[in-house]
């Protein structure tokens, strides 16, 4: 049934992008590299592009580049499946987890002497293997407008009773005109963004509330993780978040940030910089995520955002790490961080960032991976979204999200194990 199965994904790939430019590639006698991205915005595709064609131009090799988008994992998962990946792809977030007995080792490549100390243990093994180049580095937080801030003197907030009293300060002061914490629930990567991010301080970085063995073990009591959901409510019931939080899309945090209608939001990447394109007076800024527990500190969430690993069964392996080699120069590297908005992820590259300042200011805190890479199996943070819109919708009260997400870590878990069995088969 294995077998029959591998097959049906076998024939899939055939239809997936990049075969015919492949096919077409080898009618012209040239070698091609085919590259797999996340990249979501028009100025980092297009920069990425733009330096693809340098060095095509150089090396003479050519470059075939897809952005699936929101099928990305899916038609990756498709060729994990029958081991037949691109040359080069992005590991998002997962490249020792889910990626890592794919990738070939970049060890040696010249460039790993500058890599990010803050992701080693992302993109690094205890024997030394390095998983991935990585173009830029996520560092998130809150999304802030300063001058709503500067306005009503309120201080970038630390801890969560902090924000909080930061949120109820602009409702009041604004007379309800200022949506304090705005949320894109219409996406609902918008409440599993909340929840993935919040865990974090509630569940792992307060030694005292330390929850990484259970979470590991699969031990976790979920009632636990109830103060999330308990918060948000309460948040919503005050008005403190858009009454369209369920329904909000996307695509007008930008406007409304420029035109001072929101205060605060989990959007980081190129909000600054697309807010001043539009109205240049409304600044915005980042701080860490802020601390829950008393005796803790903010941090910031993040690890690897893009990435280039190579497949090691690739029959353009050498190729490959050419590429990845003319991406980490310094000067493509600092061109792809500015275009991302993010800084890189190499130690000799310091990029002109629209957040620059911010992060400088923040530079002591510590940055902690995504909760959901590390102690979460596949496919939990589409539950945590589809639970933050059902708690915002008041179809699941905070205590009945939290039995549904025990279950379905349960469930999930067991399915990943299930599927490992057989892969080892």
């Amino acid at each position: 049934m294995k077998h029959i199965f591998v097959l049906f994904l076998s024939l899939i790939l055939l239809i997936l992008p990049g075969c015919s430019s492949e096919e077409s590639a080898a009618d012209t006698g040239k070698k091609t590299l085919t590259i797999y991205s996340t990249m979501s915005t028009d100025s980092e595709r297009n920069t990425f592009r733009k330096l693809a064609s340098a060095f095509e131009k150089e090396s003479g090799i050519r470059v075939s580049i897809h952005f699936p988008g929101n099928d990305y994992e899916n038609m990756m998962r498709v060729r994990m499946a029958a081991n037949d990946l691109p040359d080069l792809f992005d590991t998002h977030g997962w490249g020792k987890i889910r990626y890592g007995e794919y990738t070939a080792d970049l060890r040696d490549m010249d460039w790993t002497q500058n890599l990010d100390p803050n992701l080693n243990s992302i993109l690094k093994n205890k024997s030394g293997k390095v998983y991935a180049y990585p173009i830029n580095q996520a560092k998130d937080g809150l999304a802030y407008n300063r001058n709503m801030l500067d306005r009503f003197g309120i201080d970038p907030p630390e801890t969560m009773d902090d924000f909080i009293k930061a949120l109820r300060t602009i409702k009041e002061k604004s007379n309800g005109e200022i949506v304090p914490f705005w949320f894109a629930g219409y996406d609902k990567s918008s409440f599993a963004q909340y929840y993935d991010q919040f865990a974090t301080p509630l569940l792992i970085t307060d030694p005292a509330h330390n929850e990484k063995k259970q979470l590991i073990d699969g031990t976790f009591n979920w009632s636990k993780f109830t103060y999330l959901s308990d918060i948000l409510k309460q948040m919503q019931k005050e008005k403190l978040i858009n009454i369209d939080a369920v329904t909000a899309k996307k695509s007008q945090l930008i406007e409304l940030m420029a035109q001072n209608k929101i205060a605060f939001t989990m959007q980081g990447g190129t909000l600054g910089q697309d807010v001043a394109q539009i109205n240049p007076n409304v600044k915005v800024g980042i701080i860490p995520t802020p601390a829950i527990h008393s005796d803790d500190d903010p941090i910031w969430i993040g690890g690897e955002r893009y990435t280039l690993a190579a497949w090691k069964d690739s029959p353009h392996l050498k190729e490959a790490k050419q590429f990845i080699a003319f991406m980490a120069r310094p000067a493509h590297a600092k061109e792809m961080a500015e275009a991302t908005s993010l800084p890189s992820g190499l130690t000799n590259v310091k990029a002109d960032i629209f957040y620059a300042k911010d992060y400088q200011h923040y530079q002591n805190m510590k940055v902690e991976p995504y909760f959901d890479r590390l102690y979460l199996p596949n496919g939990m943070w589409d539950v945590m979204g589809t639970v933050g819109q059902e708690l915002a919708a008041d179809i699941l009260t905070p205590n009945e999200i939290s039995k549904k997400l025990g279950r379905e870590y349960k469930r999930l878990r067991e399915q990943s194990e299930t599927q490992g069995a057989e892969n080892n088969e």
